[in-house]
């Protein structure tokens, strides 16, 4: 049994220091790290700007599908946070991304969604047609036991060729009854073809987060909001979001950095540094999130980041390199 990997529990200055000096391509996740709810950690702002006036690159990567990067860009904004919308990697995106360029989803079929603004936005701005998501006739109630309007020849497009999942506060059975039928359709297991009717349905989840953090939480996640489908289809779907490496094959595309310049900082261990160690990038994990150092320190402890610090706004402490 190889032997358990080990962490630097950073404390001062001259170590904070020589952690900057190292790696010039730093990934935050946002929540937890960055900000809790909507009020910022003490001191992560100003580190920001150190390390942009210390020539780092800085990317933002985040399972948060409910929003574009538009409306992300915005809480930044909101928050006084210097950034730029191609800074922005949200699961929504990413998703978005993967199924235009890596899919090659043709521009005659459409993604049935279960989601927000966030997850339409990105597919609009990927020229992917959509349905579900917001649209009122699938944000209702349907009376007990009743089935019929699901029964209707318009009620299932046969025009869908992909299924995707994101966070859904609004999720409702007749979203989960659609999905359902698109994704258990004859063929179904097979790709979305061009000119097609019915056939082939990706099945993507853009993150499967168990929980996610916000004011009074943790409160389910997209993860947890998915798994009726995966238990009623049977169907394994295609995960982008932390801990998955097709976000960071879509940040790579467009960044072209060296790993081992990188480092990730998160607050959470089976997304934000599990995500790090599987794509070979130094890892940071900070202790104003979920994940808690009890939980790296104890015998068997299967995910361990590379650094330790209270704080992303402990490095502040670092006045010059």
């Amino acid at each position: 049994m190889p032997p358990q990997k080990t962490f630097q529990h950073l404390t001062d200055a001259s170590a904070y220091q020589k952690l900057i000096k190292q790696y010039d391509v730093w990934l935050f996740d946002c929540d937890g790290v960055l900000w809790s709810g909507d009020d910022l950690i003490p001191g992560a702002k100003e580190v920001l700007e150190k390390l942009r006036g210390w020539g780092k690159e800085i990317v933002f990567v985040t399972n948060n599908a409910s929003k574009s990067r538009k409306e992300i860009l915005k809480k930044f904004v909101k928050l006084g946070v210097r950034a730029d919308e191609t800074e922005i990697f949200s699961s929504s995106y990413a998703a978005a991304v993967y199924l235009k360029k890596v899919l090659n989803f043709p521009s005659d079929r459409k993604v049935y969604v279960i989601g927000m603004e966030g997850i339409e936005e990105e597919l609009d701005a990927e020229g992917i047609q959509h349905c579900g998501g917001t649209a009122k006739e699938d944000n209702v109630f349907l009376p007990p036991l009743d089935f019929s309007t699901l029964q209707d020849d318009k009620a299932i497009d046969p025009s869908v060729g992909a299924v995707m999942c994101g966070f859904d506060m609004h999720l409702s059975y007749i979203k989960l009854a659609k999905a359902y039928k698109h994704l258990t359709r004859p063929g179904a297991d097979g790709p979305a073809k061009a000119g097609e009717v019915g056939g082939g349905c990706h099945f993507i989840l853009t993150n499967d987060d168990s929980t996610f953090p916000a004011r009074g939480g943790p409160w389910p996640g997209a993860g947890s909001l998915s798994s009726p489908l995966l238990f009623a289809t049977k169907r394994q779907p295609t995960i982008i979001g932390k801990p998955h490496q097709h976000m960071l094959d879509t940040i790579l595309a467009a960044k072209h950095f060296e790993r081992s310049k990188a480092i990730f900082v998160g607050d959470r261990l089976d997304t934000d540094i599990d995500f790090a160690n599987r794509g070979d990038i130094a890892s940071l994990m900070v202790l104003t999130g979920i994940s808690t150092r009890a939980e790296i320190e104890g015998d068997g402890a299967e995910i361990v980041p590379d650094y330790l610090v209270e704080s992303l706004g402990d490095l502040d402490q670092v006045k010059e390199l």
